[in-house]
């Protein structure tokens, strides 16, 4: 099942495009082979360890994750790091030291009304629950990142201010050359313990704060569960084991820019969908999505079957269309937020819209006959025009503005006409829209048999070539 997929995969993967492979332990090795043998064991990124669940059954081994498999299209491709700059407790933290350095100019009362709602708030801060000091540049930590790691380093004395005595050095010397550490004392960024017997530290700011993807990830499952539960809360179970919205926030974020294009094979109830437009709410973000998934049916005993929900795309559409008015609603007062798109489109995989050429020897006439009406009887012109987009390569996205019989395609770039009676008066007018929108050039597909008479058919491009529109197909 997955050799298909992965392949296909790789092959929409752009250049630093890289894919998250979420699996259980059952099959995380063959995974592993499946994917060195499909992308080269140099493109593997790293293996996740997702902490999800507390398995307080007796057993040899309480399994209480899972792994997810990284490799990307071309790993020289990559970023040599990746870092998140965004954080909401960052924000938080950056925004109320602005607002504490603008009010109070005594230092050691700036200190103390930060510490105060320090206290009342570390346990909610999360990976920055260190930064527990502040001064007039804002909110900021101490880091040990003085010492040398792995090798001996520089050798110095360095003054305790209180004791005048030398402060204990790092066990491998510091990193840094006496003359840098001089400019660091001399901009008040060094931190010194109460007296020297402590190991000098570096301010680090929460302005500056950059967060890693690391390689074990402590999250709980059940979240999953409760971002469909404030969706859906009229069903008591929609979905078995969703996938957290942050969990795949975090991927998304670290992994790529904020313009960059997601696919999920296998998308479930749509939380990959969710992430995205959740994520270009928080950054001004122009990402996109795909969803891929088959109309699985929900067993009739299920909750979502109960519900109206009759398959598992059913189930990902709505929550799609919920999600979006929901972090619309959420952030309402947000600047730029007028402009996200929540907006989305539903593609059914079919046969083609146009009969296949076939003819019965033992009746000629009647196939001949019914081939002049080449599109199937029970098509919609929509899916006809869809299917013309798909041949000629164009992005199923692209604008599309109905004018009474015709299709406009991307401002002109491509001019549909589905009526089964074309007149010059239609010709003339997809002239005259070339005219009004000027695209640099203007293709223009009809049906074959659509025109009134063959008067009109064959005045038709000779009509159009007046308007310098040369390229003219016909289905």
């Amino acid at each position: 099942m997955m050799y298909p997929r992965l392949k296909l995969a790789r092959n929409l993967l752009k250049d630093d495009g890289v894919i998250f492979i979420s699996i259980d332990d059952n099959e995380q090795a063959n995974l592993k082979k499946l994917c060195d043998e499909m992308f080269g064991e140099e493109s593997f990124v790293g293996n996740i360890i997702w902490k999800n669940v507390t398995d307080n059954n007796p057993t040899n081994i309480a399994t209480e994750h899972e792994s997810i498999v990284v490799f990307a299209k071309n790993k020289d491709s990559l970023e040599s790091t990746w870092k998140l700059k965004v954080s909401k407790i960052k924000d938080i933290l950056v925004e109320l030291g602005n607002q504490l350095t603008s009010d109070i100019k005594d230092k050691s009362e700036l200190q103390v009304t930060y510490s105060k709602w320090f206290r009342e708030n570390k346990n909610q801060l999360s990976s920055l629950d260190r930064y527990k000091y502040i001064d007039n540049d804002g909110v900021y930590t101490g880091s040990q990142s003085v010492h040398n790691p792995g090798k001996e380093g520089y050798r110095y004395d360095i003054l305790h201010p209180s004791t005048n005595l030398p402060c204990k050095q790092p066990l491998m010397g510091y990193r840094f050359p006496e003359e840098t550490i001089q400019k660091l004392l001399q901009e008040g960024k060094i931190l010194f313990g109460e007296d020297h017997n402590k190991i000098i530290e570096l301010k680090v700011y929460a302005k500056d704060y950059v967060k890693k993807l690391s390689s074990v990830i402590e999250l709980d499952g059940r979240l999953g569960a409760y971002d469909l539960k404030h969706l859906f809360p009229e069903v008591r179970k929609l979905f078995t084991n969703p996938k957290p919205v942050s969990l795949l926030s975090k991927y998304i974020s670290f992994s790529s820019g904020n313009d960059a294009l997601i696919l999920d094979f296998f998308s479930g109830s749509s939380t990959s969908a969710h992430s995205v437009m959740d994520l270009n709410a928080q950054d001004n973000g122009s990402r996109k999505y795909i969803m891929v998934q088959l109309p699985e049916t929900c067993d009739e005993k299920t909750d979502a079957f109960k519900a109206g929900y009759n398959t598992i795309a059913d189930i990902g559409k709505e929550r799609i269309r919920r999600a979006g008015e929901k972090i619309l609603s959420a952030n309402q007062d947000k600047d730029g937020i007028e402009s996200l798109d929540i907006g989305f489109k539903v593609f059914k995989l079919d046969s083609s819209n146009i009969k296949a050429w076939d003819i019965d020897e033992d009746n000629i006439q009647q196939s001949l006959l019914d081939a002049i009406d080449n599109i199937k009887p029970e098509r919609e012109p929509e899916d006809v025009l869809y299917e013309v987009l798909l041949k000629y390569g164009l992005d199923l996205t692209l604008p599309i503005e109905e004018r009474k019989t015709l299709y406009s395609i991307g401002f002109g770039a491509l001019v549909v006409c589905l009526d089964d009676n074309i007149t010059l008066e239609v010709i003339e007018g997809i002239g005259q829209l070339k005219e009004e929108l000027d695209p640099e050039v203007m293709k223009v597909v009809f049906l074959d048999n659509g025109f009134a008479d063959p008067v009109v058919k064959t005045n038709a491009l000779q009509i159009l070539k007046r308007y310098t529109i040369d390229d003219v197909k016909s289905i």
